[in-house]
């Protein structure tokens, strides 16, 4: 398995050249492509999902220990704050106030590092976010939102086949794991992490199959950019 480390390393480089790529006084400005962030339910087999999507359309996965790393190592939050082109470096901070408007919750250190490099990371593009609720930072119209979910009875046998769990074990890591998952997200951002309206897709796997499934959701997340880039050029 690669290591966290190579993961981000390799992420950053791949920011910081397409930053000099922008910074040529030859070179068009090319929106990059958008962020995509996944929130699954435990045993969902969410985990594969994303990641299958993330090799269909050529992205980097970046899981919840990844984006952890990068919140707390000051030299990694430096270089991707740096990848940014400087109109948005500049708009960063408003940005990351906006997200704690009107709510009552904690606003500690970690959260605005959480802010900062999630929105960075939309900004950027080309990655698929799991976890971390990053569609609560980002709001509907920066990058495109899927809640990944399972019937209880799926979800505790994926974890016994896949797993390698017994039932008993597989019951009580379903319970545990939802309910951690919901209280991160009320603390954090004061929501409910299963409320459809948060997500662009909401995708019930019980009967479907995965391979399908990336396509009709690559198909829906290329709807939605062109429409809102038809919205855009509207209002110009």
């Amino acid at each position: 398995m690669t290591s966290i480390h190579a993961i981000i390393n390799r992420q950053l480089l791949k920011w910081e050249l397409q930053q000099q790529q922008v910074d040529r006084p030859s070179a068009g400005r090319t929106k990059p492509p958008p962020i995509i962030t996944v929130s699954r339910q435990k045993g969902s087999r969410g985990s594969y999902f994303a990641s299958r999507l993330a090799e269909k359309m050529d992205y980097q996965l970046l899981h919840r220990d990844v984006i952890d790393t990068i919140c707390e190592t000051a030299g990694y939050r430096k270089r991707v704050v740096e990848s940014l082109d400087n109109r948005f470096r500049g708009e960063l901070e408003l940005l990351v106030e906006s997200v704690f408007t009107g709510q009552m919750i904690d606003h500690h250190d970690y959260l605005k590092h959480l802010c900062r490099i999630v929105l960075s990371m939309s900004e950027l593009g080309g990655v698929v976010l799991m976890g971390r609720g990053g569609n609560f930072i980002l709001g509907p119209r920066r990058g495109f939102h899927i809640r990944y979910v399972a019937p209880t009875e799926r979800r505790i046998a994926n974890l016994v086949t896949y797993g390698h769990m017994s039932e008993s074990e597989a019951t009580d890591a379903v319970g545990k794991a939802d309910a951690e998952r919901k209280e991160f997200i009320r603390k954090l951002f004061g929501a409910d992490i299963d409320a459809p309206q948060h997500y662009d897709l909401v995708i019930n796997a019980d009967y479907l199959d995965v391979e399908e499934l990336t396509d009709a959701v690559r198909a829906a997340i290329e709807a939605k950019f062109d429409k809102l880039t038809y919205m855009d050029r509207e209002r110009c």
